[in-house]
């Protein structure tokens, strides 16, 4: 329905210009106030003279803004929605391995619109945390809220995915419960703010306005040490594997998430996972004695494992018998040695510290470490060798890891591949992509034992 009474004031929605997800509204004419007060009640933001952005932490901003234009035009309000992000709005997306896949896309909206309001409230300091906790799967945390219901809450997961899961009647209930159950790992205050929300409380910063003008070319790409090379393209890796060798039979699951590379022997078998992060494992190969026998070995790569390393790794495999083992076989000093020779010869620095063995980076941004420990109990496929480049083994970049098992044949190639080879890296760009797995499992929600207290849990 029309007004009776046109606004003086024009919106126009675009896309911002460095938030993957995040939408800006530009304001003109004489009622524009208008306008700006309505959008600043909606939880926009002022980042410039007359422009307001409205960033999530749920990627849901195409969506919301939608719902603003709808209301501003309800006031009579003039509203452009530039093509760019009317394409983002008709968008159909969602998240990848969604750890409620029973709810639908709207209900999967709300339960990220719940966690947007815990986010703001904390954000506006309505809701003062106290204390958090790592639970061994997320962040946990508890506060309590100062001008609202006055209770103290139980908070479980992060970004998208925080809840409610448990409420108080005062917060020496709360932080009784709270410590009962991570006293150990309890630590003082709000979790650090993860990437999602640093990225987001970036793009709240006042944003600089300038006259259009060309994107400058992008630099050229470095030549780097393969480990720090980037991941490329994952998905053209593997196709032009499988054109290559026609042993190897391709199905892609259902949902089309997942392509699974089996040989005609049905003893060697590749599952590529699509849409994951950089730190999700993307890659696992398993060969088996026999098609119906138990694994021999197992090896898993992560997302952001460089190109060069996964074309070494698929070529190995292609090599005839290249992923047999003998079962049986311990893994001793010998084979140890076969499989990181190539880094000993390039002067990798070698290290033993109790069941851990390692081999690093001139520049200590890379190695190889092997487990002695987990090496004794071949059955179990554990991870008794890790490849990572990154900070450091224990949060790398990238990694992959391997089963006691995995022939000394293959990780020699790898070694040599990471001593000798080069890769090319580029300079990053502002957006990365919102169609990506946010978490790898589904987040378990514990029960906080307390005196009286109201229980509320999604």
């Amino acid at each position: 329905m029309t007004p009776t009474h046109p606004i003086d004031a024009h919106v126009r929605l675009d896309v911002h210009p460095t938030h993957s997800s995040a939408v800006t509204a530009t304001l003109t004419g004489t009622q524009a106030r208008i306008a700006h007060m309505g959008l600043e009640a909606a939880d926009w933001t002022v980042v410039a003279d007359n422009v307001l952005a409205l960033v999530r932490i749920d990627s849901e901003e195409p969506y919301w803004a939608q719902d603003a234009a709808k209301h501003l035009t309800a006031e009579g309000i003039t509203v452009e929605i530039t093509p760019r992000l009317r394409e983002a709005m008709d968008e159909e997306w969602t998240w990848a391995n969604y750890p409620m896949p029973w709810c639908t896309r709207s209900e999967i909206r709300e339960v990220s619109n719940e966690a947007q309001k815990i986010h703001d409230d904390i954000r506006h300091g309505q809701l003062l945390i106290h204390a958090h906790a790592h639970d061994g799967q997320t962040t946990v945390a508890v506060g309590t809220y100062l001008h609202r219901t006055g209770k103290s809450v139980y908070l479980h997961g992060e970004d998208h995915l925080r809840q409610v899961a448990d409420t108080f009647d005062s917060p020496a209930q709360a932080l009784l419960a709270f410590e009962k159950v991570h006293g150990a790992e309890m630590c003082p205050g709000p979790a650090p703010l993860t990437d999602t929300e640093r990225s987001a409380a970036e793009a709240r910063t006042p944003l600089a306005l300038t006259a259009a003008e060309p994107e400058p070319d992008p630099p050229e790409p470095e030549t780097v040490p393969v480990y720090l090379a980037d991941a490329g393209d994952h998905d053209a890796v593997l196709d032009g594997f499988l054109n290559a060798h026609g042993e190897f039979e391709r199905w892609r699951t259902w949902s089309d998430e997942t392509t699974h590379a089996i040989h005609e022997s049905q003893t060697l078998r590749i599952e590529r996972v699509h849409e994951t992060q950089a730190r999700e494992i993307a890659w696992t190969v398993a060969a088996y004695e026999t098609p119906v026998s138990d694994r021999m070995w197992v090896l898993t790569a992560t997302g952001a494992t460089p190109t060069p390393v996964l074309q070494e790794l698929l070529n190995h495999l292609a090599d005839g018998d290249g992923w047999d083992t003998a079962i049986g076989a311990p893994v001793d000093e010998k084979t140890v040695t076969a499989a990181t020779q190539p880094l000993s010869d390039a002067g990798w620095k070698h290290t033993v510290d109790g069941r851990w063995i390692r081999w690093t980076s001139p520049a200590g941004d890379a190695g190889v470490r092997f487990d002695a420990f987990t090496a004794q109990h071949p059955s179990q496929n554990l991870a008794t060798w890790t490849i990572w480049a990154g900070p450091d083994p224990d949060r790398p970049t990238w990694a992959i890891t391997a089963s006691p098992h995995t022939p000394s044949s293959l990780l020699s190639d790898l070694s040599e591949t990471l001593a000798h080879e080069t890769g090319l890296r580029r300079p990053q760009t502002a957006g990365t992509g919102r169609r990506t797995s946010i978490v790898t499992s589904p987040p378990a929600i514990p029960a906080v034992a307390a005196g009286p207290a109201t229980s509320r849990s999604r």
